[in-house]
């Protein structure tokens, strides 16, 4: 049974409890974490530090699929001329479609998922939040066998609908240190304040925890990642199937189950 691993995908849908278990393996392993959510977070920080707040609709044509052109949309918001306006501008893209409650397009999350591991020599690594369709699926294929990456395995975190609805509209992160709270069963301090000795920032609710946006990232997971793990494991990826739902929640449980699941000892 293998016991080292290099790179393991860890899939599941939104809310169903990924980051507990990615966290075992990172402690296990020695893996650091690759998060498409944090690299999209990097890009809204940069286009939220302009304050825009009108309407970003006219500048995607849902008919065609396309957003303006990129000098048009720095021109509209008057950023022209600064060092960062790139970054502001895929900012925006990211951010018309995560207020949405929907998946970034395939082409803007290859290429910015592309550079994130480039960066890190990829891997070794947990990937979290990638891929998520089959589009993204036969990218990151073509790219471990171009850069000779392992594909491991995949931890597959499973969750019933209806209790992940409850645990994100609860959900609370801290903004500083990205610390994950739940009002009912890890509420922050004050139902308000970070607990981490170092930090205690205020949390907030992410823009995408609303029942409506919930509900449209579980039918993208029925719909797109199920037949993108699919894929992966028609190529002989294994998959193991961990609960995201424990009876009892410790570091202790948890570490458990994922060893359990994996079959390590």
């Amino acid at each position: 049974m293998k016991t080292k691993y290099e790179t393991i995908l860890v899939m599941g849908k939104s809310g169903a409890g990924k980051q507990p278990r990615i966290n075992v393996l990172v402690e296990e392993f020695g893996l650091k974490q690759l998060s498409t959510g944090d690299i999209f977070r990097t890009y809204l920080r940069c286009f939220n530090a302009l304050d825009y707040t009108d309407d970003l609709k006219p500048f995607y044509n849902e008919s065609d699929g396309r957003f303006l052109e990129e000098s048009e949309i720095k021109e509209r918001l008057g950023i022209s001329n600064e060092n960062n306006a790139d970054d502001m501008v895929l900012g925006l893209k990211a951010k018309y479609f995560i207020d949405q409650g929907k998946f970034v397009p395939d082409s803007l999350t290859n290429s910015l998922f592309e550079s994130a591991f480039l960066d890190m020599d990829y891997g070794p690594a947990v990937l979290d939040g990638y891929p998520r369709t089959i589009e993204q699926t036969s990218f990151l294929w073509e790219l471990a066998k171009r850069r000779d990456i392992p594909l491991d395995a995949i931890l597959l975190v499973d969750n019933d609908d209806e209790l992940i609805k409850a645990r994100c509209v609860g959900r609370r992160i801290c903004p500083n240190c990205g610390e994950v709270y739940h009002l009912e069963h890890k509420p922050p301090r004050n139902n308000r304040y970070c607990t981490v000795e170092s930090c205690s920032g205020e949390t907030i609710q992410r823009s995408d925890d609303t029942l409506e946006k919930i509900q449209s990232r579980l039918q993208e997971f029925h719909t797109k990642v199920r037949p993108a793990m699919e894929f992966l494991k028609a190529r002989g990826i294994p998959i193991y199937t961990v609960s995201g739902n424990l009876p009892e929640f410790t570091p202790e449980t948890v570490k458990a189950s994922v060893f359990k699941s994996m079959h390590l000892s």
